[in-house]
């Protein structure tokens, strides 16, 4: 992080501060600025941050994928940036706005109907004939990724996850805990079935915020393809293991120094996210599907994009926590993401068995 505050030094000011003081990054950050946090593991590091900016009533965006410490984002942090008039909304990259986006595309053409809706994240390749053919095997979840996004996997089967339902029959649905790798759906789309086991995402908690007849949000992570079951029983055996912090961090160093562990990954991937608005009974009544760019270059034009809207002085952001579909508006979101290289394909068909 020196060597680059180096290199813009003499364009732009720089600030060394400790990134886990609350009180040294509120003496930071203004009113109008707009903070763009990349401090992971974010659960660990990244909760000063977000909350100088609610405090300052700043604008923020971050690259986080641990649906645990968005969750706390947005349950904690809401009425204290919506009296400062500040707009949070973490988890603003692949990890989960994407998603995020299909599933409101989806329930907005399935109209009041709809009760349920999944979001399933995949991986796929370019040059290889049809992208959207492409089914994910266990090697693109390894060669497409880098050592910190598998060792963030890890860490994540030994997390309480949660979901979006009613926790028992005729009870209002609300954000309840679930263990990740609970469910695994299927996605059917171009004639490929992808399987994705459920995992905690901002949809969870976003999607509701703007859609409060639904009574069912499950988000699905599919990146393992024919081995997502058994990657769902390994996470399921493995999570009482996980919870020593010994055997925890033994894993993480495993999985960070495989084979090749430090190349780069591969510059063919690409990314697919589908998502289906059910009725009250699990008929399919809408679906979206959003392809784009790898999940890091993703990730860094989605935060690009989002930073350089919100400093806009005629910019319109809803104040206080959010999922991006309520804090930006669908259109707005939209806009954005297409320029960030995710469009939608028009034609998914989809059913779940």
């Amino acid at each position: 992080m020196l060597a680059l505050a180096d290199r813009f030094e003499a364009d732009l000011p720089v600030a060394e501060v400790d990134v886990t003081s609350t009180a040294d990054l509120t003496r930071l950050v203004e009113p109008s600025d707009v903070v763009v946090s990349t401090i992971g593991p974010f659960m660990r590091l990244g909760m000063a941050a977000v909350t100088a900016a609610a405090r300052a009533g700043a604008h923020y965006f971050d690259s986080t994928g641990e649906g645990t410490f968005a969750r706390r984002v947005l349950l904690e942090l809401d009425a204290v940036a919506t009296v400062r008039g500040a707009t949070l909304v973490p988890a603003f990259g692949y990890d989960y706005v994407p998603g995020n986006l299909a599933g409101a595309l989806a329930l907005t053409r399935a109209g009041e109907r709809a009760r349920h809706v999944e979001a399933g994240y995949f991986i796929t390749r370019a040059g290889q004939g049809d992208e959207l053919l492409h089914r994910s095997t266990l090697r693109d979840a390894y060669t497409l990724t880098t050592p910190g996004t598998r060792r963030t996997l890890v860490a994540a089967a030994a997390e309480d996850g949660f979901a979006y339902r009613s926790p028992r029959p005729w009870s209002t649905a609300r954000v309840v805990d679930e263990r990740v790798g609970k469910r695994v759906r299927t996605f059917h789309y171009g004639g490929v079935k992808r399987t994705a086991m459920t995992v905690p995402g901002t949809e969870h908690l976003g999607l509701p915020e703007v859609f409060p007849q639904l009574e069912s949000v499950e988000v699905g992570l599919g990146w393992f393809g024919r081995w997502t079951r058994p990657v769902q029983i390994a996470a399921t055996i493995q999570a009482p293991l996980l919870r020593s912090a010994k055997a925890r961090a033994a894993l993480e160093r495993w999985s960070e120094r495989l084979p090749g562990s430090q190349r780069e990954p591969d510059p063919d991937g690409r990314s697919l996210v589908i998502a289906v608005a059910r009725d009250s009974r699990g008929r399919p009544l809408a679906a979206s599907a959003l392809t784009g760019p790898d999940p890091y270059e993703m990730t860094g034009s989605l935060l690009a994009w989002a930073a350089a809207h919100a400093a806009q002085p005629d910019a319109v952001l809803k104040p206080g926590a959010h999922g991006p579909v309520a804090a930006f508006g669908l259109d707005t979101l939209r806009l954005g993401a297409a320029e960030a290289g995710v469009h939608e394909v028009d034609g998914a068909p989809a059913r779940r068995r």
